[in-house]
């Protein structure tokens, strides 16, 4: 997993953000704007706020893809959730153009979802000095590059109502359930129809060397060992020269690996983009079903410990709730 800042995210249509400086200055965190905000929000808000939560930062971009479509509507229904709190929020200043507003999530978003599972601020595990600690992390360009793609299939799905991102797991909840085997970026569950796949996601900025990706392959062959499940690892890399170049050196892995990288006008992660090792052709992600040897279904099982204590860590649902 790597954590060098790198400026490659799934493309998406530009979309609309509010200005720099408010018209006029957020309220202090009280009760009266806690119940102000619990009156506004929408079911769909509160997903938000749960996948902000679950995922720690998204632009604007990415929560257009993920639950509004339009990039002015999400931008507008941002700046009001940020008025009440809901949600923190920076723009990152970039060397050339305008980098989308990242969204976090805030304190009285934070209260809100603490409340709905009759638990503290603290039990949810919640400090907004943490939360805003992503903004200027060296990690951060690598965490919004892995959601990058989460919000991509999501988009895809919204599109096809065949096809549903069934689960998405980050890094965190990855490193808890099996970290001490292998860290994965992401574990994801997806569905086309009637097939299923389930894949681990390794998205590689370029800064690493190549050895150090191969190398990883022996912790996931040892997690299947360990499981009993053989789940196919999925290199997203940022050009065609780099996947090339890393794909000579995973032609011996010894579990299934495929490799993707974005071609002109086509970023789409559920599309024919994904090269297995040892395969000249490339395939749709669904396609790569036959790389899992598992028996996925639409239940998600719970990891031990924590979750089975904590029912406000259940992995909250990748796809948003229906609009009414």
């Amino acid at each position: 997993m790597t954590t060098t800042p790198s400026s490659h995210v799934v493309p998406a249509a530009k979309p609309g953000r509010p200005s720099r400086q408010s018209p006029r200055r957020r309220p202090r965190l009280s009760a009266d704007l806690l119940a102000e905000l619990a009156n506004r929000l929408t079911a769909r808000d509160r997903w938000l706020l749960h996948m902000l939560y679950e995922h720690r930062v998204l632009t604007t971009v990415q929560i257009a893809q993920l639950a509004y479509g339009a990039g002015t509507t999400a931008a507008h229904r941002l700046q009001r959730l940020w008025q009440l709190r809901a949600v923190d929020r920076q723009q990152p200043l970039v060397e050339r153009g305008s980098a989308p507003m990242h969204y976090v999530l805030g304190d009285a978003g934070a209260a809100v979802l603490a409340a709905h599972h009759d638990i503290t601020v603290h039990e949810l595990g919640y400090r907004r000095d943490t939360a805003i600690g992503i903004l200027h992390s060296a990690k951060i360009a690598h965490t919004v590059g892995v959601n990058s793609i989460l919000a991509a299939l999501v988009a895809h799905a919204r599109r096809h109502p065949d096809t549903r991102l069934i689960a998405w797991w980050p890094e965190r909840r990855c490193t808890q359930l099996w970290g001490d085997l292998a860290r994965p970026d992401a574990y994801a569950h997806w569905r086309d129809g009637d097939t299923r796949v389930e894949f681990f996601l390794e998205y590689d900025t370029g800064s690493e060397p190549v050895h150090r990706l191969v190398k990883k392959l022996a912790d996931y062959a040892d997690l299947a060992h360990a499981t009993g499940a053989t789940t196919p690892v999925l290199f997203w890399f940022p050009t065609p020269a780099r996947e090339a170049n890393a794909r000579t050196a995973l032609r011996d892995a010894p579990i299934p690996v495929a490799t993707a990288a974005p071609e002109p006008g086509n970023a789409d992660p559920a599309s024919q983009l994904w090269q297995p090792v040892g395969d000249q052709s490339r395939r749709r992600l669904a396609a790569l079903d036959r790389l899992s040897r598992t028996s996925a279904t639409d239940d998600l099982a719970r990891p031990p410990g924590l979750l089975e204590q904590a029912p406000w860590a259940v992995p909250v649902a990748p796809m948003p709730p229906p609009t009414r």
